[in-house]
């Protein structure tokens, strides 16, 4: 029940209650464990495009498609066993290919938790590969260029991390509760283009809530959350 208050909450404040009520696609996220929600967009605030146009409600994501946010704009989807909570001024490219490389974070801020899969799939930012396995992260990226920086915190899961100005600082580490969060820098001036940093920007309740959408709960489930 104290989920259950958080979570309406949760979905209260991002918009999803309208002049009906509770809709069905929060119906099924509060069920949480039993049925996933349905493929696609579930909600946006906002400049949301996908491929250049307007983004809609239930609007699916496939592969290849380019998601891109405006300013005070965000969006929530859910790609198979995967789900996003994509912040303003953000530009998310997805892979043609899901299996492998799974998406480009061009610019911005996205939040997300992915399902286990057999082999390891790659988030590609500006400043390094993370080759992902059933985790749940966060990533500011401030852009390409010789002074780029993008924030990782591996909420929870199992990472391999290789930076792209020094692949030989390779790290594959694993968190169960926001334990590792890291600068990656392409700035050669640096000793080293890994440096650790604080917890910010993303709270238990969303890991929750997107966990929720797919299903399932998140390995701190019980622990009584926490706002970053």
């Amino acid at each position: 029940m104290q989920l259950r208050r958080r979570m309406l909450k949760l979905l209260s404040f991002a918009g999803v209650f309208g002049s009906a009520g509770l809709t069905g696609l929060v119906s099924n996220a509060l069920a949480i464990g039993k049925v996933p929600v349905a493929q696609g967009v579930y909600t946006l605030r906002g400049e949301v495009s996908v491929n250049a146009k307007p983004a809609r409600l239930g609007q699916l994501i496939e592969p290849g498609d380019r998601v891109a946010t405006g300013p005070g704009s965000e969006v929530i989807y859910v790609i198979g066993q995967d789900a996003f909570l994509q912040r303003d001024r953000s530009i998310i490219v997805f892979a043609t290919d899901t299996t492998k490389s799974l998406l480009r974070v061009a610019t911005g801020k996205i939040l997300a938790v992915f399902g286990m899969s057999r082999n390891q799939r790659n988030l590609v930012v500006s400043t390094a590969t993370l080759g992902i396995r059933g985790t749940g992260c966060y990533i500011e990226d401030e852009g390409s260029g010789a002074a780029a920086r993008t924030y990782f915190c591996l909420c929870y899961g199992s990472v391999e991390l290789t930076p792209t100005a020094a692949p030989q600082e390779r790290e594959s580490y694993s968190t169960s509760h926001h334990e590792n969060p890291l600068f990656i820098y392409n700035d050669m001036t640096m000793p080293k283009m890994i440096a650790h940093a604080s917890v910010i920007n993303h709270s238990d309740d969303e890991l929750t809530l997107l966990e929720a959408l797919v299903g399932r709960w998140p390995p701190f489930f019980g622990w009584g959350g926490s706002q970053y």
